[in-house]
């Protein structure tokens, strides 16, 4: 029997986590008994306390064991916990000691979305790469210097500690686990059921960039404006230097350090925005959207685009825009 613990932690819990995680290793025994094969998980809510956790006003779930009790975990799950990183951090600081000391005696750790950052404080993260919603990737990286934030990935395997995207992507981390678990067969079993794509790998396409305003670097900042409001315009380096007098490696160094882009990343960012826009929105063709932000190499752009959201600019296009796809 594999041992599955989920965290019971106090705070804005996104409940689809604690129900996600334990209805699928739920169903996963459902579906090896069907089989007849023996059932392999052994699910348990994990709390700090006796006392029953409150989420959303309405929900009340009663942890089965504490973490003060005897108990020997195979996997870990740490569920998001939404509202201000720092209470939730320190909210539920009882059970870092706890993972810690059930990871050394072999349990693997999984985080779903923003319950990246309660893992990343046990220091488990430390070296390695992670997930998180997109949204949070800004306060992730600010938080945890020391932690590889891969945002656009779905899922990362770092030695038997896992993390998971943004919001419901949980559910691609889960099914990866009950294949890792079990097999490719109830994998695929386990997609159809709960109607999840399978070894989907990128949330890219569902991230929206907003630029990074957390700083107090008024002269990036001052570029970064000029960046938005002139995407149609070739903007090299040396043009943004000039114009706020900062000299180009300091600018270059200043602007990494403010938004985690290179200036060359973040006019790229920029422009694959605005083109997102004319695609979800118009009936333009993509020639016509990618001479408006600025490209006129249809090859360039259509690389730049596919790197920043995972698709082509056709298939962003027909994805996201339905009179687009009448058109056609």
């Amino acid at each position: 029997m594999k041992q599955i613990s989920i965290l019971v932690p106090k705070g804005a819990v996104a409940l689809s986590c604690i129900e996600g995680s334990f209805v699928a290793f739920n169903k996963a025994n459902d579906f090896l008994e069907s089989l007849g094969r023996p059932a392999l998980f052994n699910v348990k809510l994990v709390g700090a306390t006796k006392e029953a956790q409150v989420y959303d006003r309405l929900f009340r779930v009663t942890p089965d064991v504490l973490i003060t009790e005897p108990h020997k975990a195979d996997l870990i799950i740490i569920p998001a916990v939404n509202g201000e990183r720092e209470v939730a951090i320190s909210d539920n600081q009882d059970f870092y000691p706890w993972i810690v000391q059930q990871h050394k005696a072999g349990a693997e750790v999984a985080s779903l979305c923003v319950g990246a950052f309660l893992l990343a404080a046990t220091g488990l993260l430390q070296g390695r790469r992670c997930s998180t919603h997109w949204l949070a990737a800004a306060d992730f990286r600010e938080m945890f210097p020391d932690v590889e934030l891969v945002s656009e990935k779905i899922i990362t395997d770092e030695h038997g500690i896992y993390t998971s995207g943004g919001a419901n992507s949980f559910w691609n981390l889960l099914i990866y686990l009950i294949e890792k678990y079990t097999d490719r067969d109830m994998a695929i079993l386990a997609s159809k059921y709960f109607e999840i794509e399978i070894d989907r790998d990128s949330q890219a396409a569902f991230t929206i960039f907003k630029g990074q305003r957390e700083h107090q670097d008024e002269s990036v900042k001052q570029a970064q404006e000029f960046i938005e409001q002139n995407f149609m315009e070739k903007i090299t380096v040396e043009q943004l230097s000039t114009m706020f007098a900062v000299g180009r490696r300091s600018l270059e160094r200043r602007f990494k350090k403010a938004t985690s882009n290179t200036v060359s990343e973040y006019i790229q960012r920029v422009k694959v925005e605005v083109a997102k826009k004319g695609f979800e929105s118009s009936r333009k063709n993509i020639n016509e959207v990618m001479w408006e932000v600025g490209y006129s190499d249809t090859k360039a752009f259509r690389t730049i685009f596919k790197k920043t959201t995972g698709l082509s600019p056709l298939e962003y296009r027909n994805k996201y825009n339905k009179s687009a796809m009448k058109a056609n």
